[in-house]
């Protein structure tokens, strides 16, 4: 489990947070090749840069707003007072693409990134236009940002979304895989970078963050290894490189979020999934439930 399962600290590379599978990560991670994440919390006035690299990248302030300077050309992305606001300002670089992120005010800041190889246009997605998505019901209902998915954006390689999920539900579930290019699957890796929060009306004694818990499963689609049943906090990493995923749990109290960075070998840039097939039938039981009537958060 300690190669998939990356709690807050232990993926630090210098003024990062998190750093995982980009091109200058000083971590490897055996066996994972087609998606990276950096996470930077800056100071304001503060700055990080991205060299060119053979990757396209997607810049997502998690809190606070954000500059990107790409080409001599400057961006302002209107952020967010957290992940649980609402959709975000995001900006999409395509490869060999120098990226400085600068905050007047300080926050924290994501990279999703893949090694690709055709260039797309840098193009700013304002979180006006950022395609919210009401999925499931009753308790899995959940929320989906679906900035940087193919019917959103253009791009090479990667998938990218991020899901919010209220206190109590479930999401990414009934579990799911894409670990095969096959008629219906297609094979990504996927990260989860997860927050957390004390839900609204929580009591006062907890704080505004509180032991705010969550709760992440993996396990095996075939003969290959792997069994992941990780408590996640704000900041810990859960990597799948195969293997049926979900749920990903919202504990009682406390809210949920999860940014996923999906990318993969195959010829299509597509996610499509198969269930598991001892829990596909949940998807059933939605018809005729309302969706969850905290959502959409940020309205």
């Amino acid at each position: 489990m300690a190669n998939w399962v990356y709690p807050l600290g232990s993926a630090a590379d210098g003024n990062w947070d998190v750093s995982l599978g980009t091109s200058d990560s000083a971590l490897k991670v055996d066996g994972w090749a087609h998606t990276g994440l950096k996470v930077a919390t800056l100071a304001a006035g503060a700055a990080v840069v991205l060299p060119a690299a053979g990757e396209e990248r997607i810049v997502v302030p998690l809190s606070g707003s954000f500059s990107a300077a790409v080409d001599g050309q400057d961006f302002e992305l209107a952020g967010r007072a957290s992940v649980f606001s609402g959709p975000s300002d995001v900006l999409y670089t395509a490869v060999e693409k120098a990226v400085t992120i600068s905050s007047a005010d300080g926050g924290r800041v994501a990279i999703a990134t893949a090694p690709a190889q055709a260039s797309h246009p840098t193009r700013l997605v304002s979180a006006a236009e950022t395609p919210v998505e009401l999925r499931g019901a009753g308790n899995c209902s959940r929320q989906v940002h679906n900035f940087g998915t193919p019917a959103a954006l253009e791009a090479d390689r990667f998938i990218v979304c991020e899901v919010i999920t209220p206190a109590g539900n479930w999401s990414s579930y009934p579990p799911h895989k894409h670990d095969e290019e096959k008629d219906g699957e297609t094979s990504l890796e996927e990260i989860y970078y997860f927050e957390t929060r004390v839900a609204p009306g929580g009591p006062a004694a907890a704080g505004p963050q509180g032991d705010a818990i969550g709760y992440q499963r993996v396990y095996a689609s075939d003969d290959r290894p792997i069994n992941v049943s990780a408590e996640v906090r704000t900041g810990d990493v859960v990597l799948v490189p195969y293997g049926w995923h979900g749920p990903a749990m919202a504990a009682p109290g406390y809210d949920l979020y999860y940014l996923n960075v999906m990318a993969g070998p195959g010829p299509v840039r597509d996610w499509l999934i198969s269930d598991d097939p001892h829990h596909g039938w949940i998807r059933q039981t939605w018809e005729g439930q309302d969706v969850d009537p905290r959502l959409p958060f940020g309205a």
